[in-house]
């Protein structure tokens, strides 16, 4: 199989920190890939369509995005039980789900430095953006501290990959003062080997 990603993607680490925690780095060809909305470099067109990362491409000519469902795939193929089963189910998907939001809204705020003219960026928008970051992260702080404590689950990888892109492109924005149960918790999960040898850099 060969993965589709980047170091610096949010999105793409949680997949590739998966693939680890799930023990399929023997199994499993990561293919570094890079492009942006304006120009989709070397992004596997023939495996997205949408010109996004993750993809995985599988051994029979197939390939699977997004990051969801390739995370789904990996811990389906190995076994993991990092998707738990009953009620718990949806409280994981739902965490999952505002780690990815967290993360769509960060890389957005990104873009618009990054990819768009200052004289056209729009201040208010990219405040909206970090609005919604900050609203899941009490969220997380004040709801979901107690899952995150509990057994590893695909949503402790996607809450950790958020966290860290945030550090990485929005580390002036201080997260951490004002909630400090998640910090202590990332410090820790960062720690994790998956987590430490995939940490963005650059």
């Amino acid at each position: 199989m060969r993965l589709y990603s980047s170091p610096t993607t949010p999105f793409g680490r949680i997949a590739t920190v998966m693939m680890m925690e799930c023990g399929l780095e023997d199994r499993v060809q990561v293919i570094a890939a890079s492009g942006t909305p304006l120009d989709p470099g070397t992004m596997p067109l023939a495996q997205n369509p949408l010109g996004k990362i993750p993809a995985l491409e599988l051994g029979d000519g197939r390939a699977i995005y997004d990051s969801r469902v390739i995370c789904r795939y990996f811990d389906d193929l190995s076994g993991s039980g990092l998707y738990p089963r009953g009620d718990a189910l949806w409280d994981t998907l739902t965490l999952e789900a505002t780690a990815h939001g967290i993360a769509d809204a960060a890389v957005l705020m990104a873009y618009e430095v990054r990819l768009r003219p200052e004289d056209l960026r729009f201040g208010a928008w990219v405040e909206g953006q970090w609005q919604k970051v900050s609203r899941a992260l009490d969220a997380i702080e004040s709801q979901w501290i107690g899952l995150l404590q509990g057994p590893m689950t695909t949503a402790h990888i996607a809450v950790g990959a958020a966290l860290s892109y945030l550090d990485f492109r929005h580390d002036l924005r201080g997260w951490r003062s004002t909630r400090p149960q998640l910090a202590a918790w990332e410090a820790g999960f960062a720690t994790r080997p998956a987590m430490h040898s995939t940490r963005p850099a650059g």
